[in-house]
């Protein structure tokens, strides 16, 4: 028996069976025009979109130019604020 090797990470298959279940029943939704998910592919799409964002080992979109794998596999890191010098009136 040939044995299935796994594309995504464990957490990543975890989200996709997430959203498969969601679709499933009807209550998966679109991210912005919020209308319900029927294709299997979107659905697949959904829960790696959502792996990606929370860092689980997703390879980078197909169709993603460079610049952009390069940002997703990036961490976002917080901006640090510089404090104007406040000049002294005489």
């Amino acid at each position: 028996m040939a044995r299935k090797t796994r594309k995504y990470s464990k957490g990543a298959s975890k989200k996709v069976g997430r959203a498969m279940k969601k679709r499933k029943a009807g209550t998966l939704k679109s991210g912005r025009s919020g209308r319900k998910v029927k294709s299997r592919k979107q659905a697949i799409a959904i829960g790696l979109s959502e792996a990606r964002r929370e860092g689980k080992k997703v390879p980078p979109k197909k169709g993603a130019k460079k610049s952009t794998k390069k940002r997703s596999t990036k961490k976002s890191k917080k901006k640090t604020s510089k404090k104007r010098k406040s000049k002294k009136k005489s």
